[in-house]
């Protein structure tokens, strides 16, 4: 839901903003001052960081029986006013931490995807596959198959998890705001958000009517107009920016309008960039044509949507739809040399709701339902430098429906604390397929095609406030995970199928079902100096995925022979998590350190052989094109800690000056010492900043060490590197009559300042690629 609906931290109380005199409640027109939720409790999110006026709270008819409740003392950790432009946004209320990119830093810093975005962030880099067009987020170390993405609750159901070369279907151009969720609250979204949830939210389905910007009528209508009844308004904005990295052009068109019951949304968004520059040569071996650019880096997308919703006393109903589409080429030795490129599309319909029924039991009833059909052609040339025979070479399709229901219950006083009670159902359905017209017959086409993943779980969340100061939360999830898939009988490390086409066993078909549980604590205590100390503590099981049971075969975006092992057990992973941060005041900051031990933790092993066309050869024979890779299980370690401050210094020239830093580290290892293959570097950054009501200026400094703790098979260290940015810009109030938009943000951000060589050490492409060179962007955004 969009902030436009405040959440008490335990009453849960929310009103619909309305706008015009068809409201449909006279209880949601009851308004306190207004009041902002930085992030609410994770009972139910409210991920916008916005203000809205506040209806008085509606208190359960059994607690005030009861008398006076802990429930109705001020929370833990009150939530904060929504931040000037260029604070850092601490998330004090949460048992674990929240990174939070509001809207206007989203503008500012652009991305063509979410990895592009978050990358820069403690303790989150990308994958950075290929830049501009594919790049995941990592979270302390953790990507696909432990990080889930989300977009407005529902799964973004592409096929980003199944390999570092398929893009993320949510478009920061799109985005309102993206927030990384980490800790207990992520058993909301399943046991594969071990790493956190990455979520991304928009108006896609409105739940509230929009603030009244723009009445119909000062569109140059004659009269005041209506919408289903009554009189409505509308706003509007226009999202844009252009590059010259890549010589890029973005721009997106999003409106909003909504009167008497009924509130609508559309948008459109496009975008298109070249090969982008690159500071040298970019690849491991010579010879490679190259003309300073990133040879077969150039990216388009585009994409649409619309939704409505209606609203009634006590809550709303909507749904939308949506088209994601996407051609990127990818870029590398082989990329280049055959052309590869990825042709996405994706189609999404979801429908949400919530109900707040006058009930002394029930605070909330709301749901969220999805159903998606992508599909994406990996296209090249089969002769690299022939173009007759340039096709597609594999398919990838996802077919995903999923539903999740929660019933918020109403808080009561049990004496020795005030408890509320979140109780939730999820089920999905998956059906994924990798078919290729290369070689139809052979046991290994299709990667991993075809296989079904069916689940349903149930979870439950208690928030417990003891005093005005300590709150805990204990919560659980249970799922069942059905999967079925056809994988060959057996697969062995050294085989030759065109000598032998017997060597790899049939095609066997296989059932299998896994029972993951999960649980977790936290406790959250109000100090001095409005500081908020947390600890988190969570078991998590997690079933393995269907690219891990069954893969058998070439995975060109990881330069591997994937080995899927239908054997495999559930991962677990035990994690603490410990923290410290300020919002308020003129320092603020956040540190946090987390341990977390997997038993079973599921890797691709690398074992020093190589394969290609159909064989695979140990290394006394010869070395192949693909490194050899069998899913395997071993004990691990993941350990590390964040920290990120700002420091407003002075007061100069009728604005604040100040200081900013961050810090990052993950030390990841296996039982026997041995390193985590792709384990991000620790990186250390700084910075100055000047604001004010309308300005601000940025220079940021960002320092990431070589790394050297690397696989022992088949990894290369990766060299540090300096990343240095600066920015300004500039927003303010218009006149609409006389400049036609109401609200104007403008600026130019200067990246990779130094023109520094930069490779990303999670990268499986990072010896080929370079992330861009030096390179201004000016962005333009207009609200009307």
């Amino acid at each position: 839901m969009s902030s436009r609906l405040k959440t008490g931290l335990l009453l849960g109380t929310a009103t619909l903003a309305v706008c015009s005199p068809g409201a449909p409640s006279a209880r949601a027109q009851t308004a306190l001052p207004e009041v902002t939720v930085t992030a609410p409790s994770p009972i139910q999110r409210r991920p916008h960081t916005e203000t809205k006026p506040r209806p008085a709270p509606r208190v359960a008819a059994s607690a005030r029986q009861r008398g006076p409740a802990p429930a109705e003392t001020p929370p833990v950790a009150q939530a904060t006013p929504a931040p000037q432009p260029g604070i850092l946004p601490i998330v004090t209320d949460q048992f674990a931490t929240v990174t939070v990119v509001p809207n206007e830093e989203i503008r500012r810093s652009g991305g063509g995807t979410l990895g592009d975005l978050l990358a820069n962030k403690p303790g989150i880099t990308g994958s950075a596959y290929a830049p501009g067009g594919s790049s995941r987020p990592i979270i302390r170390g953790l990507d696909v198959n432990r990080v889930s993405i989300i977009e407005n609750g529902t799964g973004s159901n592409g096929a980003s998890d199944l390999g570092e070369d398929h893009f993320v279907p949510v478009d920061p151009l799109s985005t309102n705001q993206v927030e990384v969720i980490r800790g207990p609250a992520t058993l909301r979204y399943g046991s594969t958000a071990i790493g956190g949830v990455v979520s991304a939210t928009n108006n896609r389905i409105p739940d509230a009517l929009p603030p009244c910007a723009q009445p119909f009528q000062s569109y140059g209508l004659a009269k005041p107009q209506t919408l289903f009844g009554g009189t409505g308004c509308m706003n509007g904005e226009v999202r844009s920016a252009v590059s010259s990295v890549d010589r890029g052009v973005e721009g997106a068109v999003l409106l909003d309008a909504g009167g008497n019951n009924v509130a609508v949304h559309a948008d459109v968004y496009g975008r298109n960039a070249g090969d982008y520059n690159v500071p040298s040569y970019p690849y491991a071996a010579p010879g490679m044509p190259f003309n300073g650019r990133q040879p077969n880096s150039a990216a388009t997308a585009a994409g649409a949507s619309v939704g409505g919703s209606y609203l009634f006393d006590g809550g709303f109903i909507g749904a939308s739809i949506t088209q994601n589409n996407s051609l990127y080429h990818i870029p590398g030795v082989e990329g280049s040399q055959n052309g590869t490129r990825i042709d996405a599309k994706q189609t999404k319909f979801n429908v949400k709701g919530e109900y707040r029924p006058d009930a002394a039991a029930i605070d909330a009833i709301r749901f969220w339902v999805g159903a998606t059909d992508y599909k994406h052609n990996e296209v090249g040339q089969a002769t690299a430098g022939d173009p007759t025979t340039d096709g597609v070479r594999q398919t990838f399709t996802n077919r995903e429906q999923e539903g999740r229901l929660e019933v918020q219950l109403a808080p009561f006083n049990a004496g020795f604390a005030a408890i509320t009670t979140a109780v939730g159902v999820q089920a999905s359905h998956q059906e994924l397929t990798a078919p290729s017209p290369d070689d139809p017959g052979s046991p290994l086409n299709g990667l991993f095609d075809p296989n079904k993943n069916t689940k349903a779980a149930g979870y439950v969340f208690n928030e417990l406030q003891f005093t005005r100061t300590t709150k805990a939360q204990v919560a659980g999830r249970i799922e069942h995970v059905e999967l079925s898939g056809t994988t060959p009988a057996f697969v062995p490390e050294i085989f030759d199928l065109n000598n032998d086409p017997s060597a790899i066993g049939p095609a066997t078909q296989r059932n299998l079902s896994f029972t993951p549980k999960s649980f977790s604590v936290g406790l959250i205590q109000a100090l001095p100096w409005d500081l908020s100390a947390s600890i988190t503590g969570q078991y998590v099981e997690r079933a393995p995925k269907p690219a891990e049971l069954f893969s058998r075969g070439g995975h060109d975006a990881t330069a591997t022979f994937d080995i899927g092992n239908p054997n495999l057990k559930i991962e677990t992973a035990k994690s603490v998590e410990v923290g410290l941060r300020r919002a308020t005041g003129p320092f603020r900051f956040e540190i946090t350190a987390y341990y977390t031990q997997f038993s079973g933790f599921i890797y691709r092993r690398l074992t020093g052989n190589t394969c290609e066309d159909g064989s695979c050869v140990d290394p006394g024979t010869g070395t192949l094109e693909l490194n050899q890779a069998i899913y395997s299980q071993r004990d691990a370690t993941f350990k590390g800690g964040e920290f990120q401050s700002q420091l407003d210094v002075a007061q100069i020239y009728g604005g604040t000056f100040g200081i900013e830093n961050q810090f990052d580290i993950v030390r990841a290892t296996f039982a026997d010492g041995t390193n985590v293959p792709r384990i991000p570097p620790m990186r250390v950054g700084g910075g100055l900043f000047w604001r004010d009501a309308n300005w601000l200026m940025k220079v940021n400094l960002l320092h990431a060490f070589a790394q050297n703790d690397v696989a022992p098979i088949a990894e290369t260290t990766t060299p540090g590197y300096n990343l240095l940015k600066a920015e300004v810009s500039y927003r303010t109030k218009l006149d609409p009559n006389a400049w036609g938009a109401r609200e104007m943000l403008v600026g130019i951000v200067g990246n990779n300042l130094l023109n520094e060589d930069i490779r990303i050490a999670t990268s499986y492409s990072k010896d080929n690629v370079l992330m861009p060179g030096i390179g201004v962007r000016a962005f333009a955004n207009l609200k009307f």
